[in-house]
């Protein structure tokens, strides 16, 4: 059972301006392992297909704890619940490019 300020974590979408934070971290610490691309490297690609048969909530639980014995790190310094499920929503539909740089 999720608490109150959990239920609302997840179910609140990031800010715009946190979601563009949200980008650049997936496409630069992310993109370290998995590919700038996401589609694979160190880590496993993150690619929709990749990814087809993954639950939402078990890719948000590995965003947020991390993988424990493998170099997957938490990230839950970083982020909140409800930002981790959105970068695995994100993830299972295609995940934005970062902005062009002006």
């Amino acid at each position: 059972m999720l608490t109150t300020a959990a239920a609302t974590a997840l179910a609140a979408e990031p800010a715009p301006e946190r979601q563009q934070q949200l980008v650049r971290v997936v496409r630069q610490d992310c993109g370290s392992c998995h590919g700038m691309r996401l589609a694979g490297g160190l880590g496993p690609a993150l690619t929709p297909l990749a990814l087809a048969d993954k639950p939402v909530d078990g890719l948000a639980a590995t965003i947020f704890h991390g993988r424990p014995g493998t170099p997957m790190p938490p990230w839950r310094a970083m982020l909140d619940e409800g930002e981790a499920r959105w970068i695995a929503e994100r993830l299972l539909t295609g995940f934005p490019e970062l902005p062009a740089s002006r």
